[in-house]
């Protein structure tokens, strides 16, 4: 009997070419982008989830009320890991991290490169595995380093690089205590290399004792069966007790939660990146329904073709089971070559996904749990689409059917017209989204950043270049490179520092207000073309006072409330700080958000970078290798490292253009998928109608009316779809939206745009067929009457 199921199967397939092509078409490409989507998912929610004790593995956080809302952030003060180890007995393990970002020098080869400080627990709390050495005592020493494979590989070629010694900064020499796998793809971390505390300490000025100072993540490991409830209402006084500091409460934030929630408003877990999974995990739904939408109604309008098979094996005995096991068969067969196709697609387009997603998603194929995936995955969506065919189709009365006065329903609310309805209307929403999310994206782009970012480039401080920094900033004046040169805390695109301890005449003293903090030099709205709208630039040169001077910006003037604002005082702690000049609010972090109140001081002991503004008389190409000059003249064991601001500024934005453009690709794949069942649907319209053409055209009937009469039906239903998925579309956008504090307004023109582009794809789509329907000979499909 299966034997012979599957031969009907077969013959009916190969007899139907296009009605198998199109199915077959329509099922791939929806199953390859779920498959494509569910990879990125399963990615995303297994971020540091491999770690062995990932159930007791938790990072440290701060709470505290700040301008009126209750905060959340998760770096901390650098001694709360010793206070955790040595006071808590709920901690079994400990460690905290920090950038770090040294030159390494082995003979000739020079590299730069990014890796952290740690506490030796670090390598036994997380399950980095070593390939070389012993994770209990690689980071004991203070001179021992631990290397990520790929770059023991880089210093060392492929020779063993366990107990190799490497020289960092030009300072001191390390020995390679162990060689770590590379990282994976879906954890937190980005290091190449982990080196000990002990080494931070002793070239910062010994142990850290600030509680004041949040500037490392701590990392604990709790001992078996302590909860996190438990453990918060234990540690939350943590500062409290160990300083001066009386209004932070400090909690655990399990690993469960790092990649997925890790958004908080008024102190609490309101989402994250979880929003994103769940849009997309609908989105992998819908396209493979879709897929399966076209597949019933392709099975469902070929009815009448099959209604006499039906209806003689009716009669010769067979049962509704026997035909519904008929059916689910052919929709099985279907999926299965599918699925192979779908594959091969994915397999194709694998390696662009990942660029445009920035992962290394693989597929696991000597994985028998991944064949059992791609099993089910196929059979599920086969029986899916096969359900409802097989049960329509089985229920045909063969006495009806072999009377001929059998005649395929054509209700005002079919099934079928409601499963176009709902292709459709899931196609609209993804139009009418991608069009807004690229709307608010131009939107934020186009914002005034408030300083030009143009020919502004940054060089960060290393080795000799604090040291020269005056007769490098000179040379690249004089040298034509720049013409404008200014050192800062931190890049004009980052915020690295903000504090909460200032006061002025007028504040309330109860209220806590945070503050950027922005460390600069002289000729600093020079260099980065600022407006100063009152008073002036920082100037140490010609105002030796400026040491204790500040600029304020537009936001901090406005909550300050100043009239005059120039010459007024700001206490910080007990230091006297004076407001020389006012600055146009410029963004220093999300372009989404307001630009946050901004203190501005003059020269400190912290700098990090150099800005300079490149010579707009010159190519970028001539200043680079003029400025190249200079920094390897007075910093000659570095290589020479730039960044753009520009660059920089834009990557602010990766996260909601790879959004714009997932959501771009799969809406174009959803109308692809929804027209080429379009298709399908009115090329048998017009083959069951074709005697009725004939007809209407012997009767006078034109090309443009037959053409009218035969698309009118489905520009019927996408009108329909089109009402019902502008609403959905609109609170979905306006929800997304209220994310943003900088955002556009969802304007008309925007579901007039998706309207007639669903339109315009529906009626090339249909008036295909019908156009060839119109114009075939009326004698031909007359013949027989």
């Amino acid at each position: 009997m299966f034997k012979n199921y599957l031969k009907i199967t077969w013959r009916n397939l190969l007899k139907n070419k296009s009605f198998t092509i199109i199915n077959i078409a329509g099922l791939a490409v929806g199953m390859a982008s779920a498959a494509l989507i569910l990879f990125w998912v399963q990615n995303e929610a297994s971020y540091d989830q491999f770690h062995e004790k990932k159930d007791r593995l938790y990072q440290m956080y701060n709470r505290s009320k700040i301008e009126g809302e209750i905060w959340a952030w998760g770096n901390t003060p650098k001694p709360m890991m010793a206070a955790l180890k040595q006071n808590y007995p709920q901690v079994e393990q400990a460690a905290r991290i920090l950038r770090a970002n040294f030159l390494f020098t082995i003979g000739d080869k020079h590299l730069t490169l990014p890796g952290s400080f740690t506490d030796p627990d670090f390598l036994t709390m997380f399950s980095f595995p070593l390939i070389h050495g012993n994770p209990k005592t690689a980071l004991n020493d203070m001179k021992s380093i631990v290397l990520t494979e790929k770059t023991a590989i880089k210093l060392f070629g492929n020779t063993n690089a366990l107990g190799k010694t490497v020289k960092i900064d030009s300072v001191d020499y390390f020995t390679v205590s162990g060689v770590m796998k590379d990282l994976p793809n879906n954890t937190r971390f980005g290091f190449e290399y982990l080196m000990t505390w002990k080494y931070w300490e002793k070239t910062n000025g010994g142990v850290d004792k600030n509680w004041g100072n949040n500037s490392v993540a701590t990392y604990v490991v709790l001992r078996p069966g302590v909860t996190e409830t438990y453990f918060d209402k234990q540690v939350k006084n943590i500062t409290r007790s160990q300083s001066e500091v009386k209004d932070i409460d400090v909690f655990a934030h399990p690993a469960s939660k790092w990649r997925l929630y890790s958004k908080f408003e008024n102190g609490q877990i309101v989402g994250g990146r979880i929003t994103t999974i769940k849009l997309f995990s609908i989105i992998a739904v819908f396209i493979l329904l879709i897929a399966c939408i076209n597949f019933m109604n392709l099975s469902t309008a070929r009815s009448e073709k099959r209604a006499k098979e039906v209806g003689i094996r009716k009669v010769v005995g067979a049962g509704k089971g026997s035909l519904i096991a008929q059916f689910m068969g052919e929709s099985v067969m279907i999926a299965l070559l599918a699925g192979i196709v779908a594959l091969i697609i994915v397999y194709i387009f694998l390696p662009p996904f990942n660029t445009l997603t920035e992962k290394q998603l693989f597929i696991p194929f000597a994985s028998p749990v991944f064949w059992l995936i791609v099993v089910t995955f196929i059979l599920f969506t086969g029986v899916l689409s096969g359900s409802y065919p097989a049960l329509y189709l089985s229920s045909f009365a063969p006495v009806k059917v072999l009377k001929g006065t059998f005649k395929a329903a054509n209700a005002v609310f079919s099934p079928r017209k409601i499963l176009v309805v709902t292709q459709f209307t899931f196609a609209i929403v993804l139009i009418i989204s991608t069009i807004i999310v690229r709307e608010q994206l131009d939107y934020a782009q186009n914002r005034d950043v408030g300083y030009k970012k143009n020919n502004l480039a940054y060089t960060f401080m290393q080795g000799n270049i604090e040291k020269n920094y005056q007769l490098i900033r000179n040379e690249l004046l004089t040298s034509g490179a720049a013409s404008a040169v200014t050192k800062t805390s931190a890049p004009m695109t980052e915020g690295w520092s903000d504090s909460w301890g200032f006061s002025w005449q007028g504040k309330d003293p109860n209220t806590k207000i945070d503050f950027n903090m922005f460390n600069v030099d002289g000729d600093f709205s020079k260099t980065m073309n600022l407006k100063i709208i009152d008073g002036r630039d920082i100037d140490i040169k010609n105002y030796p006072s400026d040491s204790s001077a500040i600029l304020i910006n537009q936001a901090s003037l406005k909550l300050m409330k100043f009239k005059n604002p120039i010459g007024q005082t700001v206490m910080n702690g007990d230091r006297k700080l004076t407001i020389v000049g006012v600055v146009k609010d410029f963004i220093l972090q999300s372009p989404y958000e307001p630009v946050k109140q901004m203190i501005i001081q003059g020269p400190s002991a912290w700098f990090n970078v150099i800005h300079y503004k490149l010579n707009e008389k010159n190519t970028t190409a001539e200043n680079l290798k003029l400025a190249e000059a200079v920094f390897k003249k007075y910093n000659s064991e570095y290589p020479f490292e730039y960044h753009f601001v520009d660059e920089e500024y834009n990557k602010k934005f990766a996260d909601e253009q790879r959004v714009g453009t997932l959501a771009s690709l799969f809406a174009g794949l959803t109308i692809f998928i929804s027209c080429l069942g379009l298709f399908g649907l009115a090329t048998y319209m017009a083959q069951n109608r074709i005697k009725e053409i004939g007809v209407r055209k012997v009767l006078g009937a034109s090309v443009l009316g037959v053409t009218t009469m035969l698309s009118k039906d489905f520009l019927k239903l996408v009108g329909i779809a089109f009402l019902v998925a502008t609403p959905i579309a609109w609170y979905s956008m306006e929800h997304w939206l209220q994310t943003y504090s900088y955002r556009v307004n969802i304007s008309v023109w925007v579901f007039a745009i998706a309207a007639f582009v669903t339109t315009l794809l529906s009626i090339v789509t249909v008036s295909f067929q019908a156009v060839k329907a119109a114009l075939a000979n009326p004698v031909k499909s007359l013949r027989s009457e």
